[in-house]
């Protein structure tokens, strides 16, 4: 390390305050996203004096298995004055916050650097656990602390355009999914007066296949009616573990790049020309939807004009559903309430749940009948909505990389030489 580093365990000390008087009640854990999160734990029956407490300002971290995800979970809980963590988790605090912010450390371990560095050192247990002395002997360069909250204000400035543009698109999506429901869910589409059907007197009949009442003329029906299918290609000119790459020419998708909120490139991978030119399916064209099948199963993604690979294919735990005239509409319809109900209700296996092509055609539900273009009036309906998504997303991506790039300068900031008032 440079001789203006000095290791972590200078600026920072364990803090270990438990619930004992049951005062606080809100329970957090913790991601591999560096991100606090509401706790999905059972805690029926739990002694919630043996949480720890952590406050504002505090950070909270995971030293399990960081070898195994290649990362280290850490987070500084903002925005709420304390919760409660799980005991398994160190807290930890900085000792002076006039030497070192809280905010420009947070940065520090945000670094992808920052997790080869333990992950490398993670060699504890089967899954690789890092140790806390090697934690605290991390080093880092601090400048002086003016210096830090200049650095910190411009990271917060992309951070918070960040999460601006993401607030905008979560809104998009919810008046997307509210007029889906109310169409196709509801039955309140325009009839032909442009009232709401339904409840304009509309004409219900009773589906026996749905086992509920559905508007007249509509069917029971199922994905592939709407749209073409198409899986990866699981052939024998399936790439190997070592034919991957971090460039090359065709971006090959795995389940992590298809994720709750779409498309993630964060961590990519790319196979040479040859290789994809092997490969019989698996193609995506513009406006595809693709949904993930394996694992994580229902995550869906929109292969949209402004995506920067023009070569991609997905792997064999995805599936590609393809209908350009109302791709859209496709689209909102799979990530929809009643399509995650329809593929819960559909899933297969245990270890490792999955939905193959003859289970998604098995799901049906209600459709407009072939005289009806309800259809391709969803989708013009959305296009606007979709089109600010995918803008919004673009801005996003590039203040990813402006963010990244951010990160990347505080290795080489220089530093004056400090001297702890508590040495």
């Amino acid at each position: 390390m440079p001789s203006n580093y000095r290791p972590i365990g200078d600026y920072i000390q364990l803090v270990d305050e438990r619930n004992k008087e049951l005062k606080v009640t809100t329970l957090l854990g913790l991601s591999i996203s560096k991100e606090f999160i509401p706790s999905v734990a059972n805690t029926v029956g739990t002694n919630m004096r043996n949480y720890k407490i952590i406050r504002e300002n505090q950070f909270a971290c995971s030293i399990m298995q960081v070898r195994r995800d290649g990362k280290m979970p850490v987070a500084l809980l903002e925005d709420i004055e304390e919760a409660i963590i799980s005991q398994a988790y160190p807290v930890f605090e900085i000792i002076d916050t006039e030497v070192l912010l809280p905010q420009y450390l947070m940065m520090w371990f945000s670094r992808s650097e920052f997790d080869r560095q333990a992950t490398f050192h993670a060699v504890g247990g089967v899954r690789g656990s890092l140790e806390w002395e090697d934690f605290l002997a991390f080093e880092l360069p601090v400048p002086s602390i003016e210096k830090q909250r200049e650095i910190v204000k411009e990271y917060n400035v992309v951070k918070n355009r960040i999460k601006l543009n993401e607030e905008i698109n979560q809104k998009l999506e919810e008046t997307a999914q509210a007029l889906y429901k109310h169409w196709f869910v509801d039955f309140e589409f325009p009839n032909k007066k442009g009232k709401p059907y339904k409840s304009s007197g509309g004409k219900m009949v009773y589906n026996e296949e749905l086992d509920k009442e559905i508007p007249e003329g509509w069917i029971a029906g199922s994905i592939d009616e709407i749209c073409d299918i198409e899986d990866g290609d699981r052939g024998k000119n399936y790439p190997k573990k070592e034919e991957f790459s971090n460039d090359g020419y065709c971006l090959f998708l795995n389940a992590g790049n298809v994720t709750k909120s779409g498309f993630d490139f964060s961590n990519n991978s790319f196979v040479t020309k040859e290789k994809d030119e092997l490969l019989r399916k698996g193609k995506l064209k513009r406006k595809d939807v693709v949904m993930t099948t394996r694992v994580t199963v229902g995550n869906i993604g929109y292969y949209n004009d402004k995506l920067d690979f023009e070569n991609v294919r997905i792997n064999s735990g995805m599936v590609i559903l393809r209908n350009p005239r109302i791709s859209f509409f496709l689209y909102t319809k799979m990530k929809s309430a009643e399509m995650k109900d329809l593929i819960i209700n559909h899933l297969s296996g245990s270890a490792q749940p999955q939905l193959p092509i003859t289970d998604i055609k098995r799901m049906k539900f209600p459709m407009p009948g072939n005289q009806n273009n309800l259809t391709e009036n969803f989708n013009s309906k959305v296009t606007p909505l979709q089109n600010s998504i995918d803008d919004k997303n673009l801005q996003i991506r590039y203040l990813n990389q402006l963010q990244n790039l951010l990160l990347s300068r505080i290795a080489r900031v220089k530093q004056e030489k400090i001297s702890l008032a508590y040495e």
